[in-house]
């Protein structure tokens, strides 16, 4: 089994020079040469020379037919990556958040619930399945909150949807990993967590983000609603973020604070854009 293992590495692109020979005698045709079929039948079994250019070309055309093609190219390689990240996997996966759809959103799901991609490839899988608006199962989503590696747990955060998993959200909160506990404090603000409130309103303060405005707009008090009005007037990279946040929350402070930043920017008060 461990001579299996080696082989299939050695495809994985560790022993380049052995999968980048082309043919004697004929030349290499390149992706964007291909065929759509052809470019489909040659992904599965592309070597680390040629998966990123093979997979970025169908990523390109947007090819929903090669959404197979690249969740094989995925599972060719389970086991690996471990230590880091498989070329041919990272590839695949970005073709699909490309691709987009349906189609590629249940090949992500597949590779991740199904494990086919591990270690620290695993946030790459993440960071695809958020592009396409990927749900996840609840045990799923335990196991990434309590995974060893801390961009996995913050990658976790973002699928938390569910009361089953607010125990360890709230543990995260204590996580010594910064974007870790940032992470936990946006998902139970997003689930109207009162508990997040002085992390959110900390994170307000120090380092505003579009992310952490909108997890605040759920359990925003009057402080809250004073600090979003401040970010709408003075950061204009935050501005659309904190004007809508300021709409959701709809209170009449709110509104009132959403009107006088409007009138500052010059804004009328239907609009935000």
């Amino acid at each position: 089994m461990p001579a299996l293992q080696l082989d299939l590495f050695a495809g994985s692109g560790k022993r380049p020079d052995q999968t980048a020979a082309p043919t004697a005698g004929r030349p290499r045709r390149t992706a964007l040469e291909l065929e759509d079929d052809a470019l489909i039948a040659a992904i599965p079994h592309a070597s680390v020379v040629d998966c990123r250019s093979l997979a970025a070309e169908a990523g390109r055309r947007q090819l929903v037919g090669a959404v197979l093609a690249l969740e094989a190219l995925c599972r060719r390689f389970r086991g690996f990556g471990l230590e880091h990240p498989v070329p041919e996997q990272t590839a695949a996966l970005e073709a699909l958040a490309e691709i987009g759809g349906g189609e590629a959103a249940g090949a992500v799901r597949r590779i991740i619930v199904e494990k086919i991609v591990q270690g620290s490839g695993l946030e790459n899988a993440l960071r695809a399945a958020a592009r396409l608006g990927v749900g996840l199962p609840v045990k799923v989503i335990v196991s990434l909150l309590q995974h060893e590696a801390p961009e996995i747990r913050a990658g976790g955060c973002r699928y938390a949807r569910s009361p089953a998993v607010i125990p360890l959200l709230l543990e995260l909160l204590n996580d010594p990993d910064h974007a870790g506990a940032r992470e936990a404090a946006c998902a139970l603000g997003r689930m109207g967590r009162s508990d997040a409130r002085p992390m959110l309103l900390r994170l307000l303060q120090q380092s505003p983000s579009a992310a952490v405005i909108d997890a605040i707009s759920a359990i925003a008090d009057e402080e809250c609603l004073v600090i979003l009005g401040r970010i709408a007037r003075t950061r204009p990279d935050l501005v659309d973020a904190a004007l809508e946040a300021l709409d959701n929350v709809g209170s009449p402070p709110a509104m009132k604070i959403a009107a006088a930043s409007r009138r500052s920017l010059g804004r009328s008060s239907t609009s935000s854009g």
